[in-house]
């Protein structure tokens, strides 16, 4: 992603400071200051050494997960998400996706209080999930907390539109219904069919890149795949609705303990298993962030981002806030329910067919689909030109050293 904003010409948004905290339903469990050392202090005094493993183990998955970037820089490309975590961290990257976070960090020395107050307040952040997800896609959220998260200036959608527009192609304002192969010269031809305002119609290509999540609990908006034997049938299913509430109000500080909002100093906070009926809680600022911007102070109307499972009761909105002028709500199925799929999904269902939403199933991010991504492009080129020496290759680490 730091590439592509380069290319484009975009910055990163300029960060404004603000306090986080984890709400365990009663009180705070733990509480960020503005100083380094007393957060360490304080990480240390309440769960001992567990916060140095946690970073260390996180570190480690990292480390070899970076390799990704050198394999692609040298064409390497991988056909399934399985042949692609295999050629970074072996079979413990792959065994990653089988075992739970939890059980992972227990292993390697991390108590389990520190996992209900910290690594469960993480996960719930970033996928409303708990410690009981599979340990990879729990490292990659991890790795995103330890501070270095940043955004484009102007809003990240930026980057979608601008490679869009630099890659100068042909939008079609459509929703896709069907994929039909097609055999033409003893190639593959898929053809494409669509519905739109203008009604229904098909093209015909020779590549296709799937790049949506196809919901098993959602079959109305998904695309059907005719004419493929073995048919393709295993792609699909359940994903984690999340909805995003936009509250512009008066935060209710009572409920957190501070009955006097002027004292309130939180502009994060992130929850426990308890409450259940929100995640976290934000206080947002704009895309575009000025030299003399503030946050608005505790006692004033803000702009507040709540994350929840399920869209909020007004009962709900009234313990978080004293009152409210308005409130925008956004509800779709962000992320893969994880553990409910036995196997990987594969990048390439046919010959020049690519499913790129397959790598969410080891971990979703906008950088892990900028992985996926280039990995599918790179598929797509190599099988096209028959460059078979670039997929899916064994002991990539030293093949890449000798090209060197």
């Amino acid at each position: 992603m730091q590439d592509f904003v380069k290319l484009l010409g975009l910055r990163q948004r300029r960060e404004v400071v603000g306090r986080s905290a984890i709400f365990g339903g009663e009180h705070f469990v733990l509480e960020e200051t503005d100083w380094y050392l007393l957060n360490l202090f304080r990480l240390w005094w309440h769960y001992g050494i567990s916060f140095l493993r946690l970073q260390m183990w996180v570190e480690e998955v990292m480390e070899k997960f970076m390799r990704i970037y050198k394999y692609q820089a040298h064409g390497y490309a991988f056909s399934g998400v399985e042949e692609l975590l295999y050629s970074l961290g072996e079979a413990t990257f792959v065994n990653m996706t089988q075992r739970s976070v939890a059980e992972s960090l227990l292993q390697v020395g991390v108590t389990q209080r520190f996992i209900d107050d910290v690594v469960s307040a993480v996960l719930r952040a970033s996928y409303g999930q708990s410690a009981s997800m599979p340990a990879f896609a729990g490292a990659m959220s991890l790795a995103g907390a330890q501070g270095n998260l940043w955004s484009v200036e102007g809003g990240n959608k930026l980057v979608c539109s601008g490679l869009l527009k630099l890659a100068k192609a042909s939008v079609i304002h459509a929703t896709v219904t069907s994929v039909t192969l097609h055999a033409t010269e003893g190639k593959a031809l898929y053809q494409v069919a669509y519905e739109s305002d203008k009604g229904n119609s098909s093209e015909f290509y020779d590549i296709v890149v799937i790049a949506t999540p196809l919901h098993l609990d959602n079959s109305s908006n998904n695309i059907t795949f005719e004419g493929f034997t073995p048919p393709i049938d295993d792609i699909q299913d359940s994903f984690q609705p999340t909805v995003v509430s936009l509250v512009h109000g008066y935060l209710n500080s009572s409920y957190f303990g501070f009955p006097d909002p002027k004292l309130f100093p939180f502009a994060n906070i992130l929850t426990t298993d308890f409450p259940s009926f929100f995640c976290t809680l934000d206080n947002i600022c704009p895309v575009n962030i000025s030299a003399s911007f503030r946050r608005k102070q505790p006692q004033e109307a803000a702009v507040w981002r709540v994350q929840s499972p399920k869209p909020l009761f007004r009962t709900e909105l009234k313990t978080l806030f004293r009152s409210y002028y308005s409130v925008q709500t956004a509800e779709w199925q962000a992320h893969p329910l994880y553990g409910s799929r036995r196997s990987l999904p594969k990048f390439a269902l046919h010959d020049q067919l690519f499913y790129l939403n397959a790598l969410e199933w080891a971990a979703s991010s906008v950088e892990m689909m900028a992985v996926a991504a280039k990995n599918v492009a790179l598929l797509a080129y190599n099988r096209w030109y028959q460059d078979l020496d670039k997929i899916d290759q064994k002991d990539l680490i030293h093949k890449v050293k000798t090209e060197l």
